[in-house]
């Protein structure tokens, strides 16, 4: 992966309270991570770091789309994007990131880097079963669509409730059985 300088925060010269941190994404951003499932991207992050004396809250917001295959017919389509996470980082000892909410760098860090966390946000909030609105509410024309309707299995009108002999022989041993 690609270092992403700037996504790199340096907190030690910012005063104390609200910083306001705006970045656009696009499929560069995701190449960095050998993540390939974007046709195109274009989203707008917006960060709001707040620094206190002992720690740091950081809200991030997304808001742009993805366009991505449909699982069904392999067309593209937009697909509207817009999550939100919350991070607090605090200073320990050494690093550790196993919570998903709290955030421990060392005391003598200097910077942030939040990239995995933008990352992750936007990768997460796409849906795993990706269904082109158009499949949805049936306006979908497509050769995909049209092959799969062809091939459905078709149920027959005139199904006569009438059984085979053969298997009312079989359901007899049962009834025979018990008396």
């Amino acid at each position: 992966m690609k270092d992403l300088k700037e996504f790199n925060i340096h907190f030690v010269g910012l005063k104390e309270g609200s910083h306001l941190f705006n970045y656009e994404i696009d499929n560069t951003f995701f190449e960095a991570f050998n993540y390939d499932d974007f046709l195109s991207s274009s989203i707008k992050i917006e960060l709001n770091f707040i620094k206190k004396s002992t720690h740091f809250e950081l809200e991030f917001s997304a808001t742009g789309h993805v366009t991505i295959p449909c699982d069904t017919t392999n067309e593209p389509f937009d697909l509207a994007v817009n999550p939100a996470i919350s991070l607090v980082v605090k200073f320990g000892p050494e690093f550790n990131d196993d919570n998903e909410d709290v955030l421990i760098i060392t005391y003598d860090a200097n910077k942030i880097d939040i990239s995995q966390y933008i990352y992750e946000m936007i990768v997460l909030a796409i849906p795993q079963k990706r269904v082109h609105p158009k499949v949805l509410d049936g306006t979908m024309e497509s050769q995909a669509l049209s092959k799969l309707e062809e091939l459905q299995i078709k149920k027959e009108k005139n199904v006569s409730n009438e059984t085979d002999p053969r298997w009312d022989k079989l359901k007899n041993i049962i009834t025979e059985k018990n008396t």
